[in-house]
């Protein structure tokens, strides 16, 4: 099996999300190849060969220009699946791939089982296997769903390539996004609600155990959706990254989409009654314990010291 593997450049700089492109090859075990629009003096670390398009003249964006592009090299190396993160970029690209091809399409991909691609459904409670039936697929990987198990590496071997079409889009710049209520990603102290706190009552549990760490409180997004919680302290992929020195889940299960915003944390205490969920493969310290009678020990310790 061969990969083609579609990196993304921003601000001048390769995205990180180059890693977990690089962790799906490494767990499929096949021959790769990766493709960037970016600049020649700001490329990741890879040993293999690198299809580059300079963004000075193509764009960091621009759809028909890096579509274009795309399909060359899909023609020269004939991949058998074209590999985008699960990503604005992703998501405009790789359904006009995968239409140009007439080929399938694989969303959110969140692991690879003995060939076959898995996905999350019902708001990622569940999980199914997808069989590709065409020669080649185009899909897109789940931010933090593959670890590369430590730093790139390697010199690419640059192979230069051009577009001959300008678009029909102008690329001006980033805007960001406005700030609204609290900014998780400047705390250092984080303590999140999820599921397992059972009703929106509890939140106020969470927020006080927050209060006695000098930190904030946050939510993962079942949390969210039932409106228990504001959307600005969401943590996850389509919620903040966060990066605090102390990261507090409670009743928090570790759904993919959760551990991707918050995997940088530097200390991590789960709070779970299942001495099985996910969180537990990520956390320091996993306390198997109920959170609604164990938060409100811990917050009165705390308030006392």
């Amino acid at each position: 099996m061969k990969l083609l593997l579609v990196a993304e450049y921003r601000n001048g700089q390769v995205l990180g999300s180059a890693h977990d492109l690089m962790g799906f090859a490494g767990e499929t075990a096949a021959e790769h190849v990766m493709f960037v629009v970016g600049s020649e003096s700001s490329l990741p670390l890879y040993d293999g060969t690198l299809y580059l398009a300079e963004a000075s003249s193509c764009g960091e964006y621009n759809p028909a220009v890096h579509k274009q592009l795309l399909l060359g090299v899909i023609e020269k190396e004939k991949p058998d699946l074209v590999v985008f993160s699960h990503s604005s970029y992703g998501w405009d690209l790789a359904p006009r791939i995968a239409a140009a091809l007439g080929c399938a399409q694989v969303s959110e991909v969140v692991a690879y089982d003995g060939g076959s691609l898995v996905v999350p459904v019902c708001n990622g409670k569940l999980r199914r296997t997808v069989e590709v039936k065409t020669t080649a697929a185009v899909v897109t990987l789940q931010a933090g769903a593959f670890g590369l198990g430590g730093p790139l590496s390697g010199t690419p071997k640059i192979v230069k390539v051009e577009s001959d079409t300008d678009g029909q889009l102008e690329f001006l710049g980033y805007e960001q996004a406005e700030a609204g209520g609290v900014d998780l990603s400047k705390a250092e102290v984080i303590v999140s609600a999820g599921r397992g706190i059972g009703k929106p009552e509890n939140i106020g549990l969470i927020a006080d155990l927050a209060r006695a760490l000098g930190g904030e409180y946050g939510a993962s997004r079942p949390v969210v959706d039932a409106e228990w919680a504001e959307h600005n302290r969401q943590v996850g992929t389509t919620g903040q990254t966060v990066a605090p020195k102390l990261y507090i889940a409670c009743g928090i299960s570790g759904a993919i989409q959760h551990l991707a915003g918050m995997k940088k944390s530097e200390f991590v205490v789960a709070i779970n009654t299942d001495k099985d969920a996910p969180i537990g493969d990520v956390a320091d310290v996993l306390v198997i314990a109920d959170l609604t009678k164990f938060v409100p020990l811990l917050t009165e310790k705390i308030e006392k010291q």
